[in-house]
């Protein structure tokens, strides 16, 4: 069966809330340890037929956002979602104050009670309406982004299709791309402006509804953050200020020589080579062909997984219009099907994607055995290291995708990925910011973010694009919008992706594909930190994670720049 033949039907809530009380009563009620067991195993099948109905929704309306079929069923589950999550909140309380909780451990690994534990705390029947709002509002934002169509080069493009002209060789073009992708921003910059500033106060209601001082307080235990504070992350956050900022500043310096500019402008970032950037040798066709043998060389499980995933036809990866922008990879339970969405647009993220969702996929399709979907996906800061160290063991097989400009690509993909960490982590304390102070206006909360992007982001450049210049470049980042909090778990597992990418990769270590492959067997059932001590990996928070990788990675990028590619 291929992914467009996996049955979608609108779930009835109030057919599904009888037959969970009744499960949940078994547990509540029980005599004996069998009997809640039994609750327990019913109440999972009913979850997770919910969860693959909902996804699957979810992602046939991002393939096609105009399809109003699936637009409906977006706005049954805006509305409903919080009321099933009442439903099994009410599971959940059943579970945690059940006699029989040992016995209950034969059935749930014991992350999953920590999990309980926190899905208690950000609920209340009182917040139901708020929460209703607060996806309204998201779905919104994708809508909005979604919709884009900018005439540029004679054609008619989304976002995602400016990409290749904004890293053109010719610098006239990638002003005027990018001016056209911002001048999208701009012109929704009130509409924008008015999605986020609601959320923040429905976001900061909610918080304050269900006890907590703050947004802040309540987004960690949101993103299940089980084993470190907003007090570590503020440590963390200055390590990056301390010791990447300087390197990656110094690649800036070193990239405005190497395409031949004096003064690197927003638009420039894009470009890293005077020639070109690496580019894929191939159409999506292509690129896919060249995928399967990738994976299928790279290790006996990863061939099973990308036969599985081709011929359950669980890709959807070339842009169209209509389509939701990014990529994401998600899991139908049910089905024991991973499904990776993305947007080719010709460039090298193409390969990106391919191997970061890939790495997510692969992680769930090994942990499949899972029973509880709630814990097919390890909390997200570890789902990260699946998809990001992915990319990294497989630099082997880079040349079958960029042949003669292989070592452009790895440059330009190493150099990027520790680039990302000073904007992660801005993304982070920009909405720390935020939602510290909900108070603040949008004019206040651009200026924030422009006061934090000098610190973090330095070398950008706007004295020609004041629309930028006034700090609105988080308008494109949907993570603060969909998932506050997200976005600086890209960070803290590129920095262990990196520590897998020097063992591999610059140490040789055979270990490091074993130590991986053990991390993807075990999914959510251990926390971020536990993870991070079973991949034999030294944990962000801890003084001196970065330094040993940043030099590596400094000495490397300085060697393959010294080529003159």
């Amino acid at each position: 069966m291929i992914f467009s033949e996996y049955a979608y039907v609108r779930p009835e809530f109030e057919s599904y809330k009888s037959n969970a009380q009744k499960a949940i009563n078994h547990i509540k009620h029980a005599k004996e340890a069998d009997e809640a067991v039994s609750g327990v195993i019913e109440m999972t099948r009913f979850m997770s037929e919910l969860s693959q109905q909902g996804e699957i929704a979810y992602i046939r309306h991002s393939i096609d956002t105009q399809d109003s079929f699936y637009e409906e069923e977006i706005n049954y589950w805006d509305e409903y979602s919080p009321l099933y999550e009442e439903v099994n909140n009410d599971y959940y309380r059943a579970v945690l104050e059940s006699p029989y909780r040992d016995e209950l451990t034969a059935v749930l690994p014991e992350q999953y009670f920590k999990m309980a534990e926190y899905k208690l705390k950000i609920f209340s029947p009182q917040v139901i309406q708020l929460l209703q709002k607060e996806n309204e509002l998201s779905s919104q934002y994708n809508k909005l982004i979604a919709s884009a169509k900018i005439e540029f080069d004679g054609k008619t493009l989304n976002l995602s299709q400016l990409g290749p002209y904004q890293q053109s060789t010719d610098r006239s073009v990638r002003k005027a791309a990018a001016e056209a992708a911002f001048g999208f921003f701009e012109a929704n910059e009130a509409t924008i402006d008015d999605i986020y500033d609601q959320l923040v106060k429905v976001r900061d209601q909610i918080a304050k509804k269900l006890g907590f001082k703050d947004f802040v307080e309540l987004g960690y235990i949101r993103m299940e953050r089980y084993d470190y504070d907003r007090e570590m992350v503020q440590v963390y956050r200055q390590q990056i200020l301390n010791e990447v900022v300087p390197v990656t500043n110094k690649l800036y310096q070193r990239q405005a020589k190497r395409i031949g500019v004096d003064d690197l402008k927003y638009y420039d970032l894009s470009l890293e080579f005077v020639n070109g950037n690496a580019t894929p040798k191939g159409d999506p066709a292509y690129i896919m062909e060249m995928g399967r043998q990738m994976y299928q060389e790279l290790s006996a499980e990863t061939g099973h997984f990308i036969d599985y995933m081709y011929d359950h036809d669980l890709l959807d990866l070339e842009t169209k219009e209509g389509k939701s922008s990014g990529g994401y990879c998600t899991f139908i339970p049910g089905y024991d099907s991973p499904f990776i969405f993305a947007n080719f647009n010709g460039t090298s993220a193409d390969i990106d994607v391919l191997t970061h969702e890939a790495g997510h996929a692969f992680q769930v399709f090994q942990s499949r055995w899972i029973k509880q979907h709630e814990l097919v996906f390890p909390t997200s800061e570890s789902a990260e290291i699946h998809s990001m160290s992915m990319e990294f063991f497989t630099y082997p097989w880079m040349e079958l995708f960029f042949k003669e400009e292989t070592e452009k690509y790895k440059f330009s993909h190493l150099s990027g990925a520790l680039q990302l960490l000073p904007y992660g982590v801005l993304a982070d304390h920009y909405q720390h910011e935020v939602y510290e102070k909900p108070e603040i206006t949008p004019a206040e909360r651009k200026a924030t973010w422009r006061k934090l992007e000098k610190m973090y982001n330095p070398h950008k450049n706007y004295d020609e694009n004041s629309f930028l210049d006034q700090g609105t470049l988080w308008y494109r980042q949907g993570h603060i919008f969909d998932t506050p909090f997200y976005y600086i778990d890209y960070t803290l597992a590129q920095v262990l992706a990196f520590q897998f990418w020097k063992r591999a990769i610059v140490d040789k270590d055979p270990e490091a594909w074993s130590d991986y492959l053990a991390i993807c067997d075990i999914g959510g059932t251990e926390s971020f930190l536990e993870i991070v001590k079973r991949a034999n990996l030294k944990s962000p928070f801890e003084e001196g994670s970065l330094t040993d990788v940043v030099r590596a990675i400094d000495e490397t990028l300085s060697a393959i720049d010294d080529l003159n590619l």
